[in-house]
C-alpha cells in the first residue's frame, strides 16, 4: 500500500499550526513540502508543525523539512518549529528548533509583532495594478516610516506586478513585510513559469530589463515554486536603497 501523510491547518492561533500524520518516507516528502510552502507563501511571522501524528519510515526523509528551511529563509523568513516530539536528536537533521507540545513552541516563539507591518493586497491583472502597488508601497512606507526605501520598492513591485499583468494574466497577491531593517516585496501569481535572468541587454533590445532593474536594487531576491503558480520576491535593505 502506498504511504499517506494528511496535513490539517489551524489557524485560530498566534500563528499557522500545521498538523501532520501519517508517513514520512521518500514517496510523502513531496506532499508535505508542498503542504507547508502553501501555508508560507502567506508570509506568516512564524509557522508551527505538530509531528506527533507522523511516523518516520525512513530518516533521512526528514531532510525535506531543511530544505523547506533552506528555501524559505530569506523569504518569508518566518520562524519555524516543530511540536509533538521529546526526541530532539530525530529531528536535528531538520535543522527546526523541536518542543514536546504546542503549547511550549508558541511560547518560545512568543507574541507576534505588530500586525501592521505583513499587509497583502490581491489585485486583477489590470493596467492599473502596478500604481495601486505603488500607492500601497508609498503608503506602508510612510507608515513604518522607511522613506528610504520608496522608491527601491515601487521600482521592483511594478516590474513584478506588470510582469503578471503582461505575460501571466492570472490574478496575482502582493504582499510586503517590514523585516527590522529591511522590506521584502513580493508577488504572488497563478504561473509556474519561472523568471530567467540573463544578465544584462544590449542597449538596443525591447524589453527584458525588468529583472535587471530588480537585481539592481534588492539586497537578493528569488522565487518559491507552489502547486498552483509562485511567489517571486526581493529583500530590500537600507545599504542597498539608493
Amino acid at each position: 500500500m502506498p504511504s499517506e501523510v494528511r496535513h490539517r491547518v489551524d489557524r485560530g492561533q498566534a500563528y499557522p499550526l500545521v498538523r501532520l500524520a501519517g508517513v514520512l518516507d521518500d514517496a510523502t516528502t513531496a506532499p508535505i513540502r508542498s503542504a507547508l510552502l502553501g501555508v508560507l507563501a502567506a508570509q506568516p511571522e512564524a509557522l508551527v508543525v505538530d509531528i506527533a501524528g507522523l511516523r518516520v519510515i525512513e530518516a533521512a526523509a526528514i531532510t525535506v523539512l531543511r530544505e523547506v528551511l533552506e528555501e524559505t529563509r530569506d523569504w518569508p523568513g518566518s520562524h519555524l518549529a516543530l511540536c509533538g516530539s521529546a526526541d530532539t536528536i530525530a529531528w536535528r537533521p531538520s535543522g527546526w528548533p523541536v518542543w514536546p507540545d504546542p503549547a511550549g513552541a508558541f511560547a518560545a516563539l512568543g507574541e507576534p509583532g505588530p500586525e501592521q507591518h505583513r499587509i497583502s493586497l490581491e489585485l486583477a491583472p489590470e493596467s492599473g495594478a502596478a500604481r495601486y502597488t505603488r500607492e500601497l508601497i508609498t503608503e506602508a512606507c510612510a507608515r513604518w516610516e522607511r522613506p528610504d526605501l520608496v522608491g527601491d520598492a515601487c521600482i521592483t513591485a511594478t516590474e513584478m506586478v506588470n510582469n503578471v499583468v503582461a505575460h501571466v494574466r492570472t490574478p496575482m497577491r502582493v504582499l510586503l513585510a517590514l523585516h527590522g531593517d529591511s522590506m521584502s516585496v513580493a508577488v504572488r501569481d497563478g504561473s509556474s513559469v519561472v523568471p530567467r535572468f540573463a544578465g544584462p541587454v544590449a542597449p538596443t533590445a525591447y524589453g527584458g530589463r525588468g529583472l535587471l532593474l530588480i537585481d539592481t536594487v534588492a539586497a537578493r531576491w528569488g522565487h518559491l515554486p507552489l502547486d498552483d503558480g509562485k511567489v517571486v520576491w526581493a529583500r530590500l535593505e537600507a545599504s542597498s536603497a539608493a
